[in-house]
């Protein structure tokens, strides 16, 4: 069954009863009167002093403020160049599409009916006011006198002037711009002030195109061209027999490979055989197996005796070796004369090795072609180029200048010096440049057609 309860009960508000028959009598007139304003009244008074305070008891300067900075977005919405005029100054500012008509004196029309002759203007005649001037000219009268005098300085050589700077100040801003920008000089690295290296071993600059013997003639004496040609196969045996060796030490190398994975082979085979044989064995035939115990001894704990007896042989060595080192260095204090008159010796014969080698570098500046001998450390990652052998053999001579064969190449011969002079730095030839890949695909635009 539902619960009854009144209208009233439970809001908190005062029983009301706006249509009153009658109000006789003092407690009909308590009872039923409406209270529905002042409780109103009273909620407001009371959210205001919970928010702050009863606004009308409070002064203007704490209700209004006066805005003095404005609303920052203004400016973002109409900026300063852009201001909007009255329409009547619109109005106004229109003109016509035709122009005014000009009040100068214009001069007369020149097309004719063709019944009156039009007037021709006089073009042989000078007016008074140039009759005048060319009377002044003629007389040395001129209007404009330049004197000419000679320059007190150089135009060349006078100071760069600065660049025109325009500056346009007003109540608060000052804007400067640069017409002209100032000239940037390039920086010289600072490598171009540095010698460079050779790739020789003695880091010697040679000469940029070395003078030939007589063995690189094509018409050489005999002993030159037979102690060259001797030279040079000597050499050429010489690197045969590094390739002949390489290869043998390449082929043994192939050949313990080969014999290394047979053995391997055979041992993994054999290992498999004896895991089967081990498997096909009948079960419990090896008696006694299980009861084997592995023969290790254990590691024991050290004493304390033992510990003291390791202690002083370390001890022991220690001091035998620090006697020996005091024994050697008093041995040397005892004979530093004999080491300084060695040391003496010892500089005195590098000084007159390094004379030596001197004097043979000045006896090779001749600029003659000899043997070079390079760096262990080269520039960069590439290796210099080998020199081409340039020898003609003894059935290739020509007594003839007529059935002489030119050898040799010059732009090769001095890219070779650049590079051993350490001018240039060894790169890979590359023949062809690398291209971007492309991707060619096929527009559907043909789909957008309709019939």
């Amino acid at each position: 069954m539902p619960v009854l309860r009144s209208a009233t009960a439970g809001s908190g508000e005062a029983p009301q009863q706006h249509s009153q028959p009658s109000r006789k009598g003092k407690k009909a007139w308590r009872k039923n009167v409406d209270v529905t304003e002042v409780e109103e009244g009273l909620r407001e008074l009371n959210n205001e002093i919970i928010r702050g305070g009863v606004i009308r008891e409070k002064a203007s300067e704490d209700l209004f403020t006066i805005d003095t900075a404005g609303d920052a977005k203004i400016p973002q919405k109409f900026p300063k160049h852009v201001k909007k005029g009255l329409k009547a100054d619109e109005i106004i500012n229109k003109r016509s599409a035709v122009p005014a008509v000009s009040m100068r004196k214009r001069p007369g029309d020149k097309s004719t009916d063709g019944l009156v002759a039009a007037k021709r203007q006089k073009t042989d005649w000078v007016s008074h006011k140039d009759l005048a001037r060319l009377k002044k000219v003629a007389d040395g009268h001129h209007e404009n006198t330049i004197a000419v005098r000679d320059a007190a300085f150089d135009l060349w050589d006078a100071p760069a002037e600065p660049a025109t700077v325009a500056t346009k100040k007003g109540p608060t801003t000052t804007t400067t711009m640069d017409f002209l920008p100032e000239k940037v000089e390039p920086k010289v690295p600072k490598t171009m002030k540095q010698q460079p290296l050779s790739l020789l071993a003695n880091g010697k600059q040679i000469p940029a195109v070395p003078k030939p013997t007589g063995g690189y003639s094509y018409n050489p004496s005999f002993p030159e061209y037979e102690s060259r040609l001797a030279e040079e196969s000597a050499k050429a045996i010489e690197a045969e027999k590094k390739r002949l060796e390489a290869e043998a030490a390449e082929a043994a190398k192939l050949e313990a490979a080969a014999r290394s994975a047979a053995e391997a082979e055979a041992a993994e085979q054999r290992a498999n055989m004896s895991e089967w044989e081990e498997d096909s064995e009948w079960e419990g035939f090896q008696s006694g197996v299980e009861d084997e115990r592995p023969s290790a001894k254990q590691p024991k704990r050290k004493t304390q005796a033992q510990r003291n007896r390791i202690k002083r042989r370390k001890e022991e060595e220690q001091l035998a070796r620090h006697k020996a080192e005091m024994k050697a260095r008093r041995a040397q204090e005892q004979r530093i004369k004999q080491i300084a008159a060695e040391v003496a010796e010892k500089e005195k014969q590098k000084a007159l090795m390094l004379a030596q080698q001197a004097a043979e570098q000045d006896a090779d500046d001749d600029g003659e072609i000899k043997e070079e001998k390079l760096r262990r450390r080269q520039l960069g990652k590439y290796k210099l180029p080998e020199k081409d052998l340039e020898l003609v053999l003894p059935d290739e001579l020509q007594e003839s200048l007529r059935l002489l064969k030119p050898e040799g190449n010059l732009l090769k011969d001095r890219y070779r010096s650049m590079l051993l002079r350490g001018k240039v730095e060894i790169r890979r030839h590359i023949p062809f440049k690398k291209q971007a890949k492309r991707k060619v695909t096929e527009k559907w635009t043909h789909k957008d057609f309709v019939l």
